[in-house]
């Protein structure tokens, strides 16, 4: 592919994105900012139902009653407004818009915290819950939203965008939010939705910025290249200020989805352990804990102790796993004792021995047993291999320290000792091991040959 190919694609690529054929006059666009930053009567009035009508959904928990409040809502002007200003540096538009928004705020707190002081209904649901924790993905909604607007702003096709972008950024729930916090006193809520709507407005402002320095928009006024870069220095600081709280809050919303995530995996195979169900769980979030509670035949050490060590394979902190023993059967049964006649209790006593003599017969058996399969393996092996003279057989037990405790392992491995006229090659000792292990169903086999 030559040359003049690959640039012609790229101009018909340039052809396809630009927007210049479709922009709308400069001083057309002026008016409709400066006429959207306005807020006094119509504007101010439309301001306060909104607010109401998003205050009534948030209570409520209707999420169509807040897309609704958005659509009619006007806070994206002063908004746009202060983006433009500070492109085109129109510093009486933007003093006019920092105003005006500062007014939209002040106005809408108060309307929305009246809202909620007299409503009956003060608990905080879904919707309100979502609007106190903002992250780095609001940032991205604001300003990917923002420059949707204002690009519909500055094209003759402006089509459905603006209202689009107002559900998308969603300026007026975290408004309402804060209102609600003001109302309730709960300053989490109120610092929390005040910061998501900081986001909004600064997020959405910058991109406003941008789209109308990469258009090209005319300059309002004469200014200095000093005083340029004071203002530059002055929105760069207010980026960044906003920006580095929103990563933390994203950072932690993703450790929270983890943790849920690992949570949820790690209930889903404690449910059932031994003889006990898992009656309820609670998982919470923002401390990494989990709650367990079960019900049955009663919770041990060594039950616990599981727990925590699946909790450790899930990536969970084991000493926040908490596990509570809830209905209990054996607890009732123990109960059921003092209601028992005496010939029952005897009767109960004498069934307890009859089932521990048996477990010891077939302890003793198995004692015995030892000797005969010992023979039996030494006779099998010796078709094979006849330089092999003895054959030891044994069970043994393990032992190890842990806390300064010494504890047996329940499972305990064979171990059999070959004694052999010359030694074996090593695959010889190989093939006898595999044999052994298969012979008497068990990889716990442990063979030692000596000369």
């Amino acid at each position: 592919m030559n040359k003049n190919v690959i640039l012609k694609k790229l101009v018909l690529l340039k052809q396809l994105f630009t927007i210049s054929t479709e922009l709308e006059e400069f001083d057309t666009i002026h008016e409709e900012i400066s006429k959207s930053a306005s807020f006094k009567g119509t504007n101010l009035l439309v301001l306060i139902f909104a607010i109401v009508v998003a205050s009534v959904g948030l209570n409520m928990n209707s999420t169509a009653v807040i897309i609704g409040a958005m659509l009619i809502s006007p806070l994206m002007g002063p908004i746009n407004g202060i983006g433009y200003s500070l492109a085109t540096y129109d510093f009486a538009l933007l003093k006019r818009s920092i105003t005006n928004l500062s007014t939209a705020i002040v106005v809408s707190l108060i309307a929305s915290a009246l809202y909620f002081f007299i409503s009956p209904v003060n608990e905080a649901h879904s919707e309100l819950l979502a609007r106190t924790s903002p992250s780095i993905y609001d940032v991205f909604i604001a300003f990917f939203g923002g420059l949707a607007g204002i690009v519909a702003m500055s094209s003759k096709l402006k089509g459905n965008v603006i209202p689009g972008v107002a559900i998308a950024t969603a300026l007026m729930p975290p408004i309402c939010t804060a209102g609600y916090g003001l109302a309730t006193l709960q300053l989490n809520f109120f610092f929390g939705a005040l910061y998501l709507f900081t986001i909004n407005a600064v997020f959405i402002a910058l991109a406003s910025l941008m789209v109308c320095q990469y258009l090209n928009f005319p300059i309002r006024s004469i200014i200095e290249d000093a005083k340029k870069k004071r203002i530059t220095r002055y929105t760069t600081a207010i980026i960044v200020i906003t920006i580095i709280p929103s990563i933390y809050f994203g950072y932690r919303l993703v450790k929270n989805e983890e943790f849920s995530q690992n949570a949820r995996l790690f209930v889903r195979e404690v449910s059932i352990l031994d003889d006990n169900y898992l009656q309820n769980q609670n998982i919470n979030v923002g401390q990494h804990s989990v709650e367990l509670m079960y019900s049955g035949y009663g919770i041990s050490e060594k039950n616990i102790e599981s727990i925590k060590k699946i909790a450790v394979l899930h990536k969970l902190d084991s000493s926040k796993v908490i596990v509570k023993q809830g209905f209990s059967t054996s607890a009732i049964q123990a109960n059921a004792l003092k209601y028992m006649s005496e010939t029952e209790l005897l009767t109960n006593k004498l069934n307890t021995a009859t089932h521990a003599l048996k477990q010891a017969e077939h302890q003793i058996d198995s004692i015995s047993n030892l000797s005969t399969l010992g023979q039996k393996i030494l006779s099998e092996v010796q078709i094979l291999y006849p330089d092999i003279t003895q054959c030891a057989y044994n069970e043994a037990f393990i032992y190890r320290r842990e806390n300064d405790t010494v504890k047996t392992k329940p499972k305990t491995p064979i171990v059999i000792l070959y004694t052999t006229r010359a030694g074996l090659k090593t695959m010889e000792q190989e093939q006898i091991i595999k044999w052994l292990r298969q012979r008497l169903s068990n990889n716990r086999v442990q063979v030692i040959f000596e000369n």
